[in-house]
């Protein structure tokens, strides 16, 4: 358990860890690529050290002695079998993304992971995997991991993913479909939730030698054959990570800078500073970086989060703080994540005396300026980085707030406690 301490005045610049998604990303590409790659700015941490020894156990050569330049060595799609099963804990893009690179080489492979990886639905890709002829099974018959494959390469063709609802589904298809024997199509049915996350896959694809033709809804894509091309690849700072730090200087009033996170970004989750902006808090972008200047009368505001479900919880929090009604809308999708985080933040803002409402799809805040109905607790973390995180801002402005469960920020932001504490200096 982890006590925050409120600050009396915030005046901060942070350096964010590199991006998980784009490393994730990056990580994929360079190991089917022709030829090495070296990946500047990665992230090191629980989930990216999961792809990482899967790729390993697939013939993939990963070297990160220099924690700020990973080399790889790309196989040019040749996809060893591991003969061990690959655990990828509760890494749901790993997990996602591997199940298609699997599915390119030859013979038996067994995806597995933790406890909540077998209750988060992986049935549409598999679906969509099928359509290309690819023998792959949930062997608890639950369309979630763990999966059975027995691999002979992807035949390409047409396929069909049946929802969008996780765009990891979308993005693990077209990170493998160059390597198909024949050229490949695919079609997304229904409506297709972080787009922002799509589009980054087909920028790193295109970086890495593969250009998609992807329709204007991004829901049919047309994917030539060919190979990646190994290459140097600039990691940006994590935008999901430096919500917390622009979520400090909101519902403090304070300033703080995040110095790595470029504008334009290849992150959606960038796209939470014009929402703090209508909330009434100053953006500033400067050859130093992203300021967020915050605001003692932050305003409630309405929107839409479908393309950035991981900075809701962020917003939720500083909605708390806000004068007014919030409404977030378009988030059923956090409830397949880590922890259902809908449920999660309308439980632990509750926990703090926060009026909260609770739908399938939405959260309703009711907020006071400054938080003035809030008050300290213990929060509950789902083992959910995410959720560890976003309370955390909290307790900046609540005395009283502590944070259980906080070694889970290890999945994505190794030292997270250490950077945030750096803000009471």
């Amino acid at each position: 358990m982890i006590a925050i301490a409120p600050v009396a005045h915030l005046d901060a610049v942070v350096t964010v860890p590199g991006s998980k998604s784009l490393t994730q990303r990056a990580l994929i590409a360079a190991a089917l690529a022709q030829g090495p790659s070296r990946l500047i700015g990665p992230l090191a941490s629980e989930d990216t050290h999961f792809t990482m020894e899967a790729l390993r156990a697939m013939g993939m050569r990963c070297d990160e002695t220099d924690p700020e330049c990973w080399l790889i060595e790309g196989g040019g799609g040749v996809i060893a079998s591991p003969g061990k099963d690959i655990f990828l804990g509760n890494n749901g893009t790993a997990t996602r993304f591997l199940t298609s690179v699997a599915a390119l080489g030859q013979g038996r492979f067994h995806i597995t992971g933790s406890e909540r990886m077998a209750q988060r639905p992986i049935l549409p890709l598999m679906q969509a995997l099928q359509g290309w002829q690819v023998d792959i099974i949930s062997d608890a018959g639950s369309g979630c991991p763990p999966l059975t494959i027995l691999a002979r390469g992807l035949a390409g063709g047409k396929t069909v993913l049946p929802e969008g609802k996780s765009s990891q589904y979308l993005s693990s298809l077209l990170l493998v479909a160059p390597y198909a024997k024949v050229p490949a199509e695919l079609e997304v049915q229904g409506e297709i939730f972080s787009k922002p996350y799509v589009e980054m896959t087909l920028a790193v694809m295109a970086a890495f030698g593969i250009r998609v033709e992807a329709a204007a809804g991004l829901n049919f894509f047309r994917i030539p054959q060919g190979q990646y091309q190994g290459r140097t690849y600039q990691i940006e700072g994590d935008a999901s990570g430096a919500s917390y730090f622009w979520a400090a200087a909101a519902v403090t009033g304070g300033r703080v800078t995040v110095t790595n996170v470029p504008v334009p970004s290849l992150q959606g989750d960038a796209r939470l500073l014009p929402y703090l902006a209508r909330m009434g808090c100053r953006i500033e972008q400067t050859g130093a970086g992203i300021t967020v200047v915050g605001s003692q009368s932050l305003e409630g505001i309405e929107l839409d989060m479908g393309d950035m479900p991981d900075v809701a919880p962020t917003l939720a929090v500083v909605a708390a703080f806000a004068e007014g009604t919030t409404v977030i809308k378009n988030i059923a999708h956090l409830r397949i994540k880590e922890c259902d985080r809908l449920s999660a933040v309308v439980t632990e803002l509750r926990r703090m005396g926060a009026e909260v409402e609770e739908e399938e799809a939405r959260m309703i805040i009711h907020g006071r300026a400054g938080g003035t109905n809030l008050h300290g607790a213990r929060i509950q973390t789902y083992n959910d980085h995410r959720m560890a995180m976003c309370f955390a801002v909290a307790g900046l402005r609540i005395p009283g707030v502590e944070i259980t469960g906080e070694e889970c920020v290890v999945k994505s932001f190794p030292d997270f406690w250490e950077r945030f504490g750096r803000l009471a200096g």
